[in-house]
């Protein structure tokens, strides 16, 4: 089955951009052991502040994993921010699944609340992101089906 007809609508183009903005923001502060030392900090007061509890205490391997994550999202953030292509938009869907489960499953096993507001934002972003692929699949099996 054909993944066309591609969604490039510019509107879906847009939100492949908006989506790199948003990790660009969100994400940067994780790329550094220094800028994610101060966004462990704010997130931890945050969390208390709200009652969604604080992250743990910082340590040299989550340092290690939330720089390698941040550096990778960024230099990703960028590519969508630069030049959005409906492709782009694919993969990002696919990968925001990905963080979604995982957050949900830190969430499930006893994570901090804080997580909420970022699940939030993965799903909207994977359902709009993915959601004119799933249509444009659902189109072509249809008009490969009538064909033959």
């Amino acid at each position: 089955m054909s993944l066309s007809p591609i969604p490039s609508r510019p509107s879906y183009l847009r939100l492949v951009r908006a989506s790199g903005w948003y990790d660009l923001l969100v994400t940067a502060g994780f790329a550094t052991p220094w800028t994610y030392a101060l966004v462990h900090d704010l997130l931890t007061a945050a969390g208390d502040a709200a009652g969604l509890g604080a992250f743990p205490a910082l340590d040299p391997m989550q340092t290690l994993y939330a720089n390698l994550m941040g550096s990778v999202v960024v230099v990703w953030s960028v590519l969508r921010v630069v030049r959005p292509l409906p492709l782009h938009g694919l993969l990002d869907g696919v990968a925001r699944t990905l963080f979604a489960l995982w957050q949900a499953y830190a969430l499930a096993h006893g994570g901090p609340q804080v997580l909420w507001p970022f699940l939030v934002v993965e799903v909207a972003f994977g359902v709009g992101q993915l959601a004119p692929w799933v249509t444009a699949g659902r189109a072509t099996w249809a008009n490969s089906v009538q064909s033959s």
